[in-house]
């Protein structure tokens, strides 16, 4: 059965994934502490964005979302090895995450450091769980590339550098664009993409969605910016005014708030337009999109 209405999508396919999520470290042979400290931050909570875009771009092709499980786990491996990395003191040096003790506060740093090592390598290993009947390996190897790439140094880890390196400077828009195409981008794209080469996508609908993936990451990101100026720490989680604490640039800061608001939209539409390309039933990834463009937290 497909659902249309993305309350109920969700829900569904956050407890699936969450279920899995635990299943899948609980499995390991490894020491007590490090699956503790990997399972602490991915029942930290979180919007599961990522996830949602891989099963709701399986279900725009009406192929069924479940394929996309092992896949979705690892994409919020990586997720939440990167956040547990970046909230060390040696990069953001933060002490809350959705509203939590970050990992390096409760199981030490070294322990942190090494659940995050542990989440991205067994991401990996994850997608080649994925049944050979619901895809051949080479579209798993597929999957695998594709994931390593926005995970890499071309990538996620690229976006990171970038933004450390832009610290205590005052950015171009096409070097802070450069940094959340990279750092926050390429994991959402990666995420669509996921579930497109899963479904046995086009050339041309990949190519669609990519170009979708790339307006919704920028969209997600300025939001984020907006947030960080001006939203409820409560509601996100996290204190607000940090990436002016850090010496960050934010689009408020070089567009201005109304600016930025502007471009959030500029990109909504864009993705939008994209989407409408496809030929496909899109309407839980327009309801993601219209979600990461009002979201509180």
């Amino acid at each position: 059965m497909v659902l249309h209405d993305l309350d109920t999508f969700s829900k569904k396919y956050k407890q699936l994934l969450d279920r899995e999520l635990k299943h899948l470290v609980e499995e390991l042979n490894a020491p007590s502490i490090i699956k503790e400290s990997m399972i602490y931050s991915l029942e930290a909570g979180g919007k599961r964005i990522r996830p949602l875009l891989l099963f709701a771009t399986l279900d725009a092709f009406g192929a069924a979302p479940e394929n996309g499980l092992a896949a979705a786990a690892a994409v919020e491996m990586i997720h939440t090895y990167s956040l547990i990395h970046d909230d060390l003191p040696s990069m953001d040096n933060d002490d809350l995450r959705r509203g939590k003790p970050t990992n390096h506060k409760v199981f030490g740093d070294a322990i942190a450091t090494l659940a995050g090592d542990a989440l991205l390598t067994y991401s990996f290993e994850v997608i080649n769980k994925i049944p050979n009947d619901a895809a051949a390996p080479s579209v798993k190897l597929n999957v695998i590339i594709e994931m390593a790439k926005a995970a890499g140094a071309e990538g996620m880890v690229g976006g990171q550098v970038a933004d450390m390196e832009g610290e205590e400077k005052t950015l171009t828009l096409e070097e802070l664009e450069y940094i959340h195409i990279h750092k926050t981008g390429k994991l959402l794209r990666f995420s669509v993409l996921a579930g497109a080469i899963l479904a046995g996508a086009s050339q041309s609908q990949i190519d669609n969605l990519s170009q979708f993936a790339h307006h919704l990451g920028l969209a997600f990101q300025i939001q984020d910016d907006i947030l960080d100026l001006t939203g409820n720490q409560q509601m996100l989680g996290k204190p607000v005014g940090s990436d002016t604490a850090n010496h960050k640039s934010t689009y408020p800061q070089l567009l201005s708030l109304d600016g930025a608001q502007a471009a959030l939209q500029k990109h909504i539409v864009q993705a939008k337009g994209y989407l409408a390309e496809t030929g496909l039933n899109t309407n839980l990834l327009l309801e993601i999109t219209d979600l990461v463009a009002t979201r509180n937290h």
